[in-house]
């Protein structure tokens, strides 16, 4: 199925294909895992620990949702339903503090990928969120072992973001965040 001359996707669409994209990536995926939708896609494979925010429409809101989350994942990608969307946000990124945002679009009913995700700290480089993403692997290892029942809210883990940052919107970078990566 193509999205070009159709009706839009709906979002359950996008994620359900980032879904089968990474699980053919070797990754374990989780749909909106505590049934919040804070994380609309958590990814793992071994200790990587990816996230990707979907949106139909509205490419300035999914982009401010990526950079909030930069704190639990090791990267982050968007996927948005339509491809000249992708294009224009993947090129007016480029070369911001956004740049190791994935950007994904579907096209046939697969992802495409504009940009990939990068990771957020360069090897070896000083994490400031470091703490923040081992505390959220622990919860996926819960998760993995069945510790944790399906849709268990996980409300500490979007408060502790707020404690990250000390409050400051996702606009606000750390000094201690540094460059990111280049993969």
């Amino acid at each position: 199925m193509t999205w070009a001359g159709a009706p839009r996707p709906s979002e359950r669409a996008l994620v359900e294909a980032g879904a089968r994209y990474l699980t053919e990536l070797g990754y374990r995926t989780w749909p909106n895992p505590d049934g919040t939708d804070y994380f609309d896609l958590v990814a793992r494979r071994g200790a990587e620990v990816g996230l990707v925010e979907a949106k139909v429409a509205d490419r300035r809101t999914v982009l401010a949702q990526a950079l909030t989350r930069r704190v639990w994942g090791d990267w982050v990608a968007v996927l948005v339903g339509s491809p000249r969307a992708a294009e224009r946000l993947e090129s007016r990124t480029r070369a911001t503090r956004a740049a190791p945002v994935g950007v994904w679009t579907v096209d046939q009913d697969r992802v495409r990928v504009l940009r990939p995700a990068r990771a957020w700290a360069e090897p070896g480089a000083a994490d400031p969120y470091a703490a923040l993403r081992e505390r959220f692997r622990r919860i996926l290892d819960a998760l993995e072992r069945g510790d944790l029942p399906a849709g268990l809210a996980w409300d500490s883990v979007p408060g502790s973001v707020r404690r990250a940052s000390h409050g400051r919107r996702f606009r606000e970078w750390r000094l201690d965040e540094g460059k990111p990566a280049d993969r």
